[in-house]
């Protein structure tokens, strides 16, 4: 058996981990659990409250809205939802706007996922809830400090 291609391989391995941004590591995992009641009728609103946690201890109590429009009629609600944030360096940038586009359709509704970007930093949002909805819509949530 020739060890060049394994050699190769290894090679190309270790290069990759050395090559690896270094901000990677420093990565903080944040989560956010969240109360959310949404309306439209052709345009899209939603309140609610929630509490962002992060890995380092570091915590914050929210505001969380959102406004889209498109073509939707509905109502729902989720009770004790779950949002992961990506690419956080600090519960800093998990506050501002993010940006979706959303399609549904239910009755009642059983829950929902979305994922929203705002930059670098992405929110993966999951949630049961009740309620209904049709639709496209386009809009943004913003995430803001509870004074």
């Amino acid at each position: 058996m020739n060890a060049r291609p394994l050699i190769a391989v290894l090679a190309l391995a270790t290069g990759t981990l050395v090559a690896a941004p270094s901000h990677a590591e420093a990565t903080l995992k944040c989560t956010m659990r969240f109360d959310l009641a949404s309306w439209s009728i052709l345009y899209k609103h939603a309140s609610g409250t929630g509490t962002i946690t992060c890995a380092n201890g570091t915590h914050l109590k929210v505001k969380l809205t959102a406004n889209g429009g498109g073509l939707s009629v509905g109502k729902s609600s989720i009770k004790d939802g779950k949002a992961n944030f990506s690419h956080v360096m600090s519960i800093d940038e998990t506050l501002g706007t993010y940006v979706a586009a959303e399609a549904s359709m239910g009755l009642p509704k059983s829950g929902e996922a979305q994922v929203m970007t705002k930059g670098e930093v992405n929110m993966s949002l999951a949630g049961a809830g009740k309620g209904f909805g049709l639709g496209v819509t386009l809009g943004g949530m913003t995430i803001e400090k509870v004074p």
